[in-house]
């Protein structure tokens, strides 16, 4: 563990203090990640050597992968998805072959709602993948934020059939609390859990009456970074008021952890936190990519799903650098804006141009590296 107790390091001019975990044991097994409560003191087992994810440097030369999809189909993204781990795993000298843990995460979108939530197609195109590469179904689990909007999206269980295309997959929902440690933190401004839609209704008229220190710490969900060899990001794009882009950093970040909600109430705040919870050491190292289609998304209006405002493409990337593929979507975003009569997202939300400055990834767009693998 790199991290030592009460470490604070400051890396942004915004202010902020980075202090990702105050942690004095060994990582825990994934049975302690899943209950985040119980703290596991035996060792993972030695069975097989760890993956070691490549983390995304600040080259400006990562690229991002691109398949074509013929369709929106189950059998487009079966290939779409296996082109691209395959170039992938070539590019990066390993196989996507089970570690230590033997388990693998995929942290999902459903949080706009039915319409604009991570294709069911492409997980199960990934989770297929996964599993010719020697990982078992139960070892393959999903992370989303609210069992609500899962459930509405269709990844748990239908009240009315009780079935989910999910039967051998765990999903874990982050906002029942159980896979919080409270000895991963961040500490910022960032206050409370919301419901990323409906935001402006739930913070009007409220009194912020937690704690100051409440109010600084946002904890981590430990299933993604103790719990798993290597986790997979699979995003969707919409904009976002204060963020700018809502996708591969925020999916990672904000929609990955506790208390970090009334910084609506101080916006200025939350481009910086998302920029440096996305370059928290222990996160990245087992962030291995990520995965994202462009079947749908949304250039004004969002988090709220909007139809009227939706474009779709038939492409799906892969990178290890959540920037580029965040600053391809902004250019998008901006261009159908322009096309529509509205104006591009404000050059004063730096969430991405923060997140280049902790060394995430890179927003130089004119020289990113597309590689098409179909």
């Amino acid at each position: 563990m790199r991290l030592r107790p009460a470490f604070f390091l400051p890396v942004l001019s915004l202010g902020l203090m980075v202090a990702p975990a105050r942690a004095q044991m060994a990582a825990p097994t994934p049975e302690a990640a899943t209950a985040a409560a119980e703290k596991a003191a035996a060792p993972a087992p030695a069975a097989a050597p760890a993956i070691t994810p490549m983390a995304a440097p600040l080259t400006g030369h990562d690229p991002v992968w691109e398949a074509e999809l013929p369709a929106f189909d189950q059998v487009s993204y079966d290939r779409a998805v296996e082109a691209l781990l395959s170039s992938f795993e070539k590019a990066i000298g390993h196989p996507l072959a089970p570690g230590a843990k033997k388990r693998v995460g995929l942290k999902v979108y459903t949080d706009s709602g039915p319409g604009l939530a991570t294709p069911i197609p492409m997980v199960k195109a990934v989770i297929a993948a996964l599993r010719r590469r020697g990982f078992e179904d139960r070892n393959i689990f999903i992370v989303g934020l609210n069992a609500l909007r899962l459930r509405m999206t269709g990844y748990l269980p239908s009240l009315v059939t009780g079935k989910s295309p999910f039967e051998g997959n765990p999903i874990y929902v982050l906002e029942s609390g159980r896979f919080y440690d409270p000895i991963w933190f961040y500490p910022s401004p960032l206050p409370d859990r919301f419901d990323p839609v409906f935001a402006a209704q739930q913070t009007r008229d409220y009194n912020n009456t937690s704690t100051k220190a409440e109010d600084r710490n946002s904890f981590l969900d430990t299933l993604l970074f103790l719990g798993d060899d290597f986790w997979i990001n699979l995003p969707v794009y919409t904009d976002h008021p204060v963020l700018g882009v809502n996708g591969a950093l925020v999916n990672a970040t904000l929609w990955n952890a506790s208390n970090t909600a009334r910084f609506f109430r101080s916006p200025a705040t939350a481009p910086g936190a998302v920029a440096e919870m996305s370059a928290i050491p222990e996160l990245r190292e087992t962030w291995m990519c990520t995965i994202a289609s462009l079947e749908e998304y949304q250039y004004i209006g969002g988090p709220f799903f909007n139809s009227l405002y939706t474009r779709s493409e038939p492409r799906v990337w892969l990178s290890n650098d959540p920037v580029i593929m965040d600053s391809l979507m902004r250019e998008r975003i901006d261009r159908a804006r322009k096309k529509d009569g509205f104006d591009p997202i404000p050059d004063d939300i730096r969430t991405l141009e923060d997140a280049e400055m902790l060394g995430v990834g890179s927003t130089h767009i004119s020289n990113a590296r597309i590689i098409r693998v179909n």
